[in-house]
């Protein structure tokens, strides 16, 4: 007599194995989102089905960046191991599940936990000095140090986007400046769209970012002139971009096409698209904008704004020097400071288990470094904030744009201005 099981061909009607010491060592203390990769990831490799990180992401509602995070967290886990299909492309690679058994009972005799210190690659980005000017050039950038999971996040920039220091660098620079936001977050997904566009150095995003801010103003003229105070949508944005580019109309025409939806109770993108299309059709003649068709006026602007940030900026270095000059013990506490600031990124990076109590003893001691500089200050007749940047406009601190995405009263003003002289 033989014996054979029914073969069940549809895969999501199997079952998917996991091992007790996953449960019992590692789910308990991982992210949850982390979790979830790791199994759903699981069960397509029981059966050696393709998956993409994208996929992932999208079946469990989350980003792609947090799965390659969580890639990044089961490797330093010692759970799973990355195969790049080509060394320079960090974005793909293949993963493959380890045997947690064999690692905690086989022949290589490996302990139960995988250790909790930095892996050697993480190792030898840490203490590269390139990483460490790196960290605390951001910390200068932003004026504060390191919190929660920044430090190790940043270093996924580098690892899982193949970003480089001098991009992070400029792309913290670019959000605290511009967009008056330091949350690593924001940073984070600015880098990522900077290596998605291909932009690789610093000329490259700088040409990326005076044509799309130039063309993020027609955007938001486009909007609030159909009553909307909000960013475009990717849809729109395309819409808007085939009136610029491809039927050639000027700001001034679109405008007058927006005009038309006087009286219409839900004015919308689409309809404008319908006017315009009609008007192209037709052949109606454009006219040159002294906005649009004379886009360098804006970039005039902006050019205006880099110039007065830098100026304000070497007057901050200049009150600085003098501050230097006559109290020294300032510079020491900076430099003090920003040595604790790398401390404490390497403790968190770390993960050892008395880490928040030395954390904690870092920051009592930079409290204690800041209270010291601001007596120092105000005992030789300095205010606290002397050394700081003084901007021209506090309200979008010299870049035109409010922390709204609106433009800043001062751009229109600056606008007028150079198209006069024109």
């Amino acid at each position: 007599m033989n014996f054979k099981r029914e073969i069940i061909k549809d895969f999501y009607l199997r079952d998917t194995s996991v091992e007790n010491i996953f449960i019992n060592e590692y789910l308990t203390q991982a992210p949850g989102d982390y979790v979830k990769v790791y199994l759903f990831a699981l069960m397509y490799a029981d059966f050696d089905m393709q998956m993409t990180n994208e996929t992932i992401a999208k079946h469990l509602s989350m980003e792609d960046e947090d799965v390659l995070k969580a890639w990044t967290y089961w490797e330093k886990m010692g759970v799973i191991r990355k195969h790049y299909e080509k060394p320079g492309d960090k974005f793909r690679y293949q993963v493959e599940f380890l045997n947690l058994k064999e690692l905690a009972y086989g022949k290589k005799q490996k302990s139960r936990k995988p250790e909790a210190g930095i892996p050697d690659r993480l190792k030898e980005l840490m203490s590269d000095d390139t990483i460490k000017d790196m960290y605390s050039e951001i910390e200068r950038i932003t004026g504060r140090l390191f919190t929660g999971k920044e430090p190790a996040e940043i270093m996924s920039w580098i690892t899982d986007y193949n970003a480089s220091p001098e991009m992070i660098v400029y792309a913290y620079s670019y959000c605290v400046k511009k967009r008056n936001h330091s949350n690593h977050k924001y940073v984070g997904a600015v880098v990522k769209e900077w290596v998605n566009q291909g932009l690789s150095t610093i000329d490259q995003i700088e040409t990326y970012l005076e044509e799309t801010d130039n063309r993020h103003y027609l955007y938001k003229r486009v909007l609030k002139a159909l009553g909307f105070l909000r960013n475009a949508t990717e849809e729109e944005k395309r819409v808007m971009n085939t009136w610029f580019d491809e039927m050639g109309f000027s700001i001034d025409k679109v405008l007058d096409a927006c005009k038309k939806t006087t009286g219409i109770s839900n004015p919308n993108i689409n309809y404008i698209n319908s006017v315009l299309k009609a008007w192209s059709s037709g052949g109606e003649k454009q006219t040159a904008s002294p906005e649009e068709g004379k886009t360098g006026s804006i970039a005039s602007v902006m050019r205006h704004y880099e110039d007065l940030r830098a100026k304000n900026e070497a007057e901050a270095e200049e009150r600085k020097a003098e501050v230097y000059r006559r109290i020294p013990r300032i510079k020491e506490i900076e430099e003090e400071t920003r040595g604790i600031g790398l401390q404490i990124s390497r403790v968190m990076l770390s993960g050892s288990g008395d880490a928040k109590s030395r954390i904690k003893a870092m920051k009592t001691k930079v409290d204690a470094l800041n209270e010291e500089k601001a007596y120092l200050m105000t005992e030789n007749n300095f205010k606290i904030d002397y050394m700081d940047i003084v901007y021209d406009c506090p309200l979008c601190r010299d870049t035109g744009t409010q922390d709204t995405g609106e433009r800043c009263v001062c751009f229109a003003e600056k606008l007028s201005a150079i198209q006069k002289t024109n």
